[in-house]
């Protein structure tokens, strides 16, 4: 009995520590649903042409996936990461923070308009997506990691 009370302690120990699943990370991007790549061919050739590195194929194709579906965070999220790397900085803000409206515990949104704000200058702001991340991740997750780092070389760099 007491081997049994173990193992079922261990595995519902295991599942607060890993979290509800469905809560997975594509590429960085934080919570990523598989519903909506099933669902949306649009977001999937949008996630695939942001692996590519081809960031007007991305934006047209994420549109029109976020036009179908306009409260997807993990779209709106994917829309502000490909208006960064395009260098239009001030539409990226804009999918970040809708991303955020809509889940405020969206982990990828974090970490990546934490970065645009290192981008731009803004490392307060950075620091205020890095604290939410550390709250949201109660045993560390990778996109606090990852910002928390870039926090460091940013830093590094003013410094120098």
């Amino acid at each position: 009995m007491r081997f049994s009370a173990l193992i079922t302690a261990c595995i519902v120990g295991a599942l607060f520590i890993v979290g509800p699943m469905g809560e997975g990370r594509a590429m960085g991007g934080g919570s990523d649903n598989a519903q909506t790549s099933k669902a949306n061919p649009d977001y999937t050739a949008g996630k695939a042409a942001i692996d590519r590195e081809n960031w007007a194929e991305a934006i047209n194709r994420l549109n029109k996936a976020a036009a179908a579906d306009p409260r997807n965070a993990d779209i709106q999220n994917y829309l502000g990461y490909a208006h960064r790397k395009s260098g239009d900085y001030e539409k990226a803000f804009v999918h970040y923070k809708q991303a955020l409206s809509i889940n405020p515990k969206h982990r990828g949104a974090h970490e990546y308009i934490g970065e645009a704000y290192l981008e731009t200058g803004k490392l307060a702001k950075a620091q205020e997506h890095l604290d939410a991340l550390d709250s949201i991740c109660t045993f560390g997750c990778k996109e606090y990691s990852e910002l928390r780092d870039r926090i460091a070389a940013f830093k590094a760099k003013q410094s120098s």
